[in-house]
């Protein structure tokens, strides 16, 4: 491959006479836009464990009160992008959230998509549209583009979830923005029970509901057994894997980034192929080695780690009589459409 010229051979009068007309030369940056073969990674292997920032977020609680906070939050950021972006990599931002007993976070609307996987603590809930949506730990709780949401907390103790939104790929849209509002009438509760069969809906003369959100709720009961149910009847099954979609019509649950959940079986090691995506692991239960990209985490319960794009991952269940279980997110749904999305063996 040719080299190209650079921008310091090029005259001074001449990049001055670029400047003055808002012009850039393409070739002297064209590698750092197009580079061969693979594209340039900002995103690093990172790691925050849960029991380094648990005391720090308490803390929070205790320095900031709901009212001046609003969404009381440790952002997870990655190295590699700056800490001052917020961004876990080059299209997830991931948040610590706190909400202790008898608070409320006010209800608002934005326009990226969030997710919220629930850490600790029993009592509180999400309510999105007028659908009360109850938090336990391993629950994922959609809150979508444009739909009205807050969250209360009616128990006794800290309840902490894992924030997983689009925000960096909406905010580099410039298409980043939030409406408040004010508190919702419940209206429904329990809608998720609907879906938690395949193969089985409502009656008599059931109809789609239309929606694109169809179900907001996905309770980790339900989802922990299905996984069980897979191992025990698929024991050559390569991974034990299933994906959040909308039950109505097997889609991502949400459009630019999917949601999976991973058990590994007592004592296995699951060799993961490089994607192009970038990837995040969150520890719901049990404890897993996580190898990839020069790196090595060791997860505890409710550790979170970040993996970058075009990287094979080893994951490793560090029981050799229990399984162990993670929460995957990544951003396969936009790559898809947009022609990017690679597997590479």
């Amino acid at each position: 491959m040719n080299e190209l010229g650079r921008l310091e051979d090029l005259p001074a009068d001449y990049r001055a006479a670029l400047t003055e007309k808002n012009l850039v030369p393409l070739w002297p940056s064209l590698r750092a836009v197009l580079p061969p073969g693979k594209p340039a990674i900002r995103t690093q292997a990172t790691c925050w464990s849960y029991q380094g920032l648990r005391p720090l977020l308490m803390r929070a609680g205790e320095l900031t009160p709901i009212e001046k906070a609003e969404r009381r939050v440790l952002v997870l950021a990655n190295p590699g992008h700056g800490l001052e972006k917020m961004q876990a990599s080059s299209t997830i931002y991931l948040g610590m959230q706190l909400l202790q007993p008898g608070e409320w976070a006010p209800s608002h609307r934005h326009t990226p998509n969030a997710v919220r996987m629930i850490v600790e603590g029993e009592g509180a809930y999400t309510t999105v549209e007028g659908e009360k949506c109850p938090m336990s730990r391993g629950d994922l709780i959609l809150t979508p583009t444009g739909m009205w949401h807050e969250h209360g907390h009616d128990g006794n103790d800290p309840v902490v979830w894992l924030d997983v939104l689009d925000l960096p790929i909406v905010y580099y849209c410039e298409a980043s923005y939030v409406t408040e509002g004010k508190a919702q009438p419940v209206t429904a509760e329990g809608v998720d029970g609907d879906y938690q069969r395949g193969g089985v809906v409502p009656a008599p003369m059931f109809t789609r509901s239309g929606k694109t959100f169809p179900m907001l709720r996905y309770p980790w009961a339900d989802v922990r057994r299905t996984l069980e149910s897979i191992a025990a009847r698929q024991p050559a099954i390569g991974a034990v894997q299933v994906a959040y979609v909308n039950p109505e019509n097997g889609h991502d649950c949400q459009r630019i980034l999917g949601y999976s959940a991973l058990m590994l079986r007592p004592g296995e090691c699951l060799q993961m192929p490089a994607r192009s995506t970038a990837m995040v692991f969150h520890q719901i239960e049990g404890g897993a080695e996580v190898s990839a990209a020069g790196a090595d985490f060791t997860l505890d319960t409710a550790d979170t780690c970040c993996i970058p794009g075009y990287t094979p991952i080893t994951l490793t269940n560090r029981s050799a009589d229990q399984p162990a279980f993670l929460f995957i997110a990544d951003d396969a749904p936009l790559q898809k459409k947009l022609g990017v999305y690679e597997v590479r063996n």
